[in-house]
């Protein structure tokens, strides 16, 4: 550059000067992966410099590409990144270009290369459910594997062994594992499906072998002396072997009449000239007693016994002579019997239509039983009767006699210091009558009667019913048993004490001489008006409960018509408060009325409790007092009679709740048998009704499931249907 003088051109000055053009605009191209499967998407992001200009996004030269080769747009729209979603198919060259092309200088660009791959295949997996068990020797559970993204089916092992071994425990095709009879070493197995397309890939779970407690029977209503309902040495039976198809009918015997008494059991059976078996005990309305084998498919009768003699003129009770139907179409054996272990003899009540002369007799008789054969022990049967001194509906000149006619055996039998006894109530209600309760003794040669209490002997009804279950013992000896309405006279002072209707009776049976006395009572404050309503106490049994922690330890629980839950202390009843409150713990309403004895299961700490039309129900028990509300509750609802429910687990292992659905004795539908997860009764673990080869015979009311030995054994009107673990 130079400068010259206007005034001489000659003189002039110069100063050299440097242009700098700016550099070209650049664009690269990146992403996080050089490949992708197909359908996949990938965000790449263009890096422009020396400019400020956005991009135009290409697939193969291919503005926005297309569905052969994938497809790129701006994410978003404008921007300097652009989202590319890879073609469903992989395209005949899997190497596909990505260029952002600088808009502003279309010869301006930059790439990226990707290949294009197949998707891997879905991940095959096998869970096997339940993860852990604890199965007793001899013992079975169920398992069960969920395939995931295969067909294929799973081989089951045991320790690595297809099929298991004798050692280890056996597992069929089925997922159902055997336990061997003897504790394996180590005591924890490795229970394993493994897919049978890809031995390496497999599911699997750990199983405990413990040592098993053995099994002793179910003797008398409900399990045990205080009605809790519990069988604790259940080892088949879990909540995994019973939910879904893996339990269900397995057979039926068929009996003569009505079972409104529940099944009892008792394991190992030696039968003169028949072998040793697991018999179940049933007592039908037909006056008949039946020894079944237990296990037998089909059906196996190993004795049957009838107290009937038509030609003699001995026949059952026709409902019509009572005036009801409230059992029919015979009255002949109601009330579950009891048996001894200890002398192999089965006590049964069994009532009779006997010829004499112009007018029938209607006798009741107590039978001893044999268990082995279902003879008579020696001096059996004995008459049930008695006279004593009272004043009260049908007496005469101060004497009080037992009615066969109106008496109803329908308490289950108990057997408590060697003495046998029996209870009763009435037919619907039907005049005259009272509640009695009877003590029989067996000393080998003669049943003879050895006491007798009658709850309103100068007044009227007072019905022990208790919807079949029996009178409840505790430890020391003393018999509970709560009457139902009748004449009640606690609260006059100017007569003796004498009669207990509406009263939840503690008894003493005295040796020297024989006889019974009342020890503590408990009568509700309302009892008037609990009869005048129809809605008595002794709709259930007394529930004694194990010992509690808490300032109360021995407690029992009864129920009545009204709804209410009763919770009182053994040690003080609380006797009769004129105009309240109960002296009582706790009392407790439902819904509706309850005429089913509430089950408790020491495993949960729990009570399960089915009112009429209401839900089955659990409540925590705690310090000796229930928690309120329910902790959990059925989806189901029990129409009336509501529910006894039965309780099976292995010691405090998880225990199942079954009920049976009885509402369908009226119209002649069957039975319902459920069993319920006892932690969450929303978890409906088994149905009956779920499947038409599982109905049960047609429902009786008021009865009771056995659960006994990996089997369920439910009474009807034609059977005792009977449910097990499928093959």
């Amino acid at each position: 550059m130079a400068a010259l003088l206007q005034s001489d051109a000659t003189i002039a000055g110069a100063a050299a000067l440097t242009i700098t053009l700016p550099p070209p605009p650049t664009v690269s191209v990146s992403a996080p992966v050089n490949s992708i499967t197909v359908a996949g998407t990938v965000v790449l992001t263009a890096t422009v410099q020396n400019s400020n200009s956005s991009v135009i996004w290409q697939v193969n030269s291919i503005t926005g590409g297309n569905t052969t080769i994938g497809t790129i747009a701006s994410s978003p729209p404008g921007s300097l990144t652009g989202s590319y979603r890879a073609p469903a198919n992989v395209p005949n060259i899997p190497n596909v270009t990505i260029t952002a092309v600088l808009l502003a200088n279309l010869q301006t660009s930059g790439t990226f290369g990707l290949t294009i791959t197949a998707a891997p295949p879905p991940l095959v997996t096998v869970v096997v459910s339940p993860p852990t068990a604890s199965v007793a020797t001899g013992g079975s559970a169920q398992f069960s594997a969920s395939v995931q993204n295969s067909t294929s089916g799973v081989t089951w092992e045991v320790n690595n062994v297809p099929g298991g071994s004798v050692a280890t425990g056996t597992i069929n095709i089925l997922g159902a594992y055997k336990a061997p009879v003897s504790i394996p070493s180590p005591a924890t197995v490795t229970i394993a499906a493994v897919l049978q397309t890809d031995a390496t890939i497999s599911g699997s779970a750990g199983v405990t072998v413990t040592t098993a407690s053995a099994f002793t029977g179910i003797y008398s209503w409900r399990n045990d002396a205080g009605l809790t309902g519990q069988n604790r040495q259940e080892s088949l039976l879990t909540p995994a072997s019973v939910a879904g198809s893996h339990f269900g009918k397995i057979f039926a015997c068929p009996v003569d009449g009505y079972v409104y008494a529940q099944p009892l059991y008792v394991p190992n059976v030696t039968v003169p000239g028949g072998g040793t078996h697991n018999v179940v005990y049933a007592a039908t309305e037909n006056d008949s007693v039946y020894a079944f084998d237990a296990d037998a498919q089909p059906c196996q009768v190993i004795w049957q016994v009838n107290f009937l003699n038509p030609n003699a003129g001995v026949t059952t009770v026709p409902s019509a002579d009572v005036g009801t139907t409230d059992i029919t179409p015979a009255i002949g054996i109601t009330g579950t019997p009891v048996i001894d272990p200890s002398t192999g003899i089965l006590y049964v009540s069994a009532e009779t239509k006997e010829a004499a002369g112009s007018a029938p007799a209607y006798i009741h008789r107590l039978h001893a039983l044999d268990i082995l054969t279902g003879n008579e022990k020696p001096g059996s049967p004995a008459l049930i009767k008695a006279s004593i001194s009272g004043t009260g509906d049908g007496a005469n000149g101060g004497t009080l006699t037992f009615d066969g006619l109106t008496a109803n055996q329908r308490p289950a039998l108990l057997l408590t210091g060697g003495n046998v006894i029996v209870a009763f109530a009435s037919h619907a209600d039907m005049d005259p009558y009272h509640g009695w309760i009877f003590a029989y003794a067996y000393n080998g040669a003669a049943l003879s009667q050895a006491a007798v209490f009658n709850t309103t002997p100068n007044a009227s009804h007072g019905s022990v019913w208790q919807s079949g279950a029996p009178p409840s013992v505790d430890a020391s000896g003393n018999i509970f048993a709560v009457t139902s309405n009748g004449t009640f006279d606690a609260n006059n002072a100017t007569v003796p004490k004498t009669d207990y209707g509406e009263t939840l009776l503690k008894l003493q049976l005295n040796t020297a001489p024989a006889a019974f006395s009342v020890a503590d009572t408990f009568t509700p404050f309302n009892q008037i008006g609990l009869t005048a309503s129809s809605t008595p106490l002794g709709s259930t049994g007394v529930l004694l409960l194990p010992d509690q922690t808490g300032t109360h330890p021995h407690i029992a629980i009864i129920g009545d018509e009204a709804g209410i839950l009763y919770v009182v202390n053994r040690d003080n009843l609380g006797g009769f408060t004129q105009g309240g409150p109960d002296k009582v713990l706790e009392i407790l309403s439902l819904p509706k009325s309850i005429t089913g004895t509430p089950a408790y299961s020491a495993a949960t700490a729990t009570l399960y409790v089915a009112a009429n039309y209401d839900y089955l129900r659990a409540f925590s028990l705690s310090g000796g007092t229930l928690g309120a509300p329910a902790t959990s509750q059925s989806a189901e609802t029990y129409p009336f009679p509501g529910a006894t429910p039965a309780i099976s687990s292995n010691g405090l292992s998880t225990p199942i709740v079954w009920v049976l659905d009885s509402s369908g004795f009226g119209a002649g539908t069957p039975a319902v048998l459920r069993a319920y997860d006892a932690t969450n009764l929303s978890n409906e673990l088994y149905s009956s009704a779920q499947l038409i080869g599982d109905a049960a015979g047609l429902a009786v009311k008021f009865t009771v499931p056995t659960v006994a030995n990996g089997k369920v054994y439910v009474g009807t009107q034609g059977e005792i249907s009977v449910y097990g673990l499928l093959p």
